[in-house]
């Protein structure tokens, strides 16, 4: 999937770079609005994030140009903490979404998982050997077997899912799953995992593997 950022700091930009593409994505980036409009109406984007203050073009005229010119592609906008009016301008002319500086990257990431995935039935569906995660209605089933899972065991299944094939760190967990933004101290992921495997039981516990001192990976192939 790819992601367009039209953002003239270049601090966020390495740091959404560098978190987008350890999420799984394609990026690239522009710094100011004449270039912005022209890579937005390119079309090559699955999603658009898009600062509102910007040198040349500002982010409202350039989503206004590109709705005019039937460019559908999700955009969520970055604004000012205090800036209300601007974010219900934005939301006016066409953004989807919006985000308020500063954030919090695992937002970002649910709000961009949020707005692609509803271009498609089949993108709201995340597979892996038997296991099905439905994320609109939070549903989970192993071999056409329905399980229930706490909010935390779904979201934690879910990112394992949508990196499906990829290992996947404990830190990488602990900032996206749990919040953290420090190592607390504890086995805080490896708990939930097992309680995990317990919920989905032998068949879709086989395909969740456990990578020796690096984290977890989900395979189509039973471990």
């Amino acid at each position: 999937m790819h992601i367009l950022i039209v953002e003239d700091d270049p601090r966020l930009v390495r740091m959404l770079d560098r978190g987008l593409t350890e999420e799984g994505y394609s990026v690239s980036a522009v710094g100011d609005g004449n270039r912005g409009l022209a890579a937005l109406g390119s079309g090559g984007f699955d999603a658009c994030i898009l600062d509102v203050r910007l040198p040349g073009l500002d982010g409202f005229e350039i989503l206004e140009r590109a709705r005019a010119q039937g460019v559908a592609t999700p955009v969520i906008l970055l604004t000012a903490r205090d800036a209300v009016p601007d974010r219900v301008h934005g939301l006016r002319i066409g953004a989807d979404d919006y985000l308020t500086k500063p954030f919090a990257f695992a937002e970002l990431v649910a709000r961009l998982q949020a707005r692609t995935r509803g271009r498609g039935a089949a993108e709201r569906c995340l597979r892996c050997g038997p296991i099905e995660l439905d994320t609109a209605e939070h549903r989970v089933t192993v071999a056409g077997q329905r399980v229930e899972l706490s909010a935390r065991q779904f979201s934690l299944l879910e990112y394992l899912l949508f990196h499906c094939g990829q290992v996947v760190s404990r830190p990488m967990l602990l900032r996206h799953v749990f919040g953290y933004t420090f190592d607390p101290g504890t086995n805080i992921v490896d708990v939930h995992v097992r309680h995990l495997r317990q919920r989905l039981g032998p068949a879709g516990a086989a395909h969740l593997a456990a990578v020796r001192g690096v984290g977890y990976r989900m395979t189509d192939e039973e471990r």
